[in-house]
């Protein structure tokens, strides 16, 4: 599932609290995006029809809540990066990223922190 930029500003507002109604996310991403009304429930249409998010009605509102998970998003987004531009890779990613000097020591220390774990994990 595809999920754009601007949609998965939406789906940041009902990952972090949920279920939120477009008036609430609106209020909480609206002034910084530049976002109307308009704008939040057409996201929240696109969600719907992707089935990222339901809408359960209540009163004369509906409340959203998100059915694809954070964890599921970020890992088709990671994919997705390493397969457009690393082949799939993560070595060459993380080359890149020590070439424009984009990893601090804490970076470095958690890489291998966690190159460690993944080699003890290895027969």
């Amino acid at each position: 599932m595809a999920v754009s930029e601007a949609e998965a500003i939406v789906m940041e507002v009902l990952w972090h609290a949920a279920p939120r109604s477009a008036e609430e996310i609106l209020a909480e991403v609206g002034p910084a995006q530049g976002w109307r009304e308009g704008t939040v429930k057409s996201l929240l249409n696109r969600l719907l029809k992707k089935k990222a998010v339901k809408a359960e009605k209540e009163g004369r509102r509906y409340l959203y809540t998100p059915l694809l998970s954070r964890d599921k998003y970020v890992s088709q987004e990671s994919k997705g990066l390493l397969d457009r531009l690393f082949d799939g890779r993560v070595a060459p990613l993380v080359a890149h990223f020590s070439e424009q000097r984009k990893l601090s020591k804490k970076d470095i220390a958690e890489l291998k922190k966690l190159l460690k774990e993944l080699d003890d994990e290895q027969p």
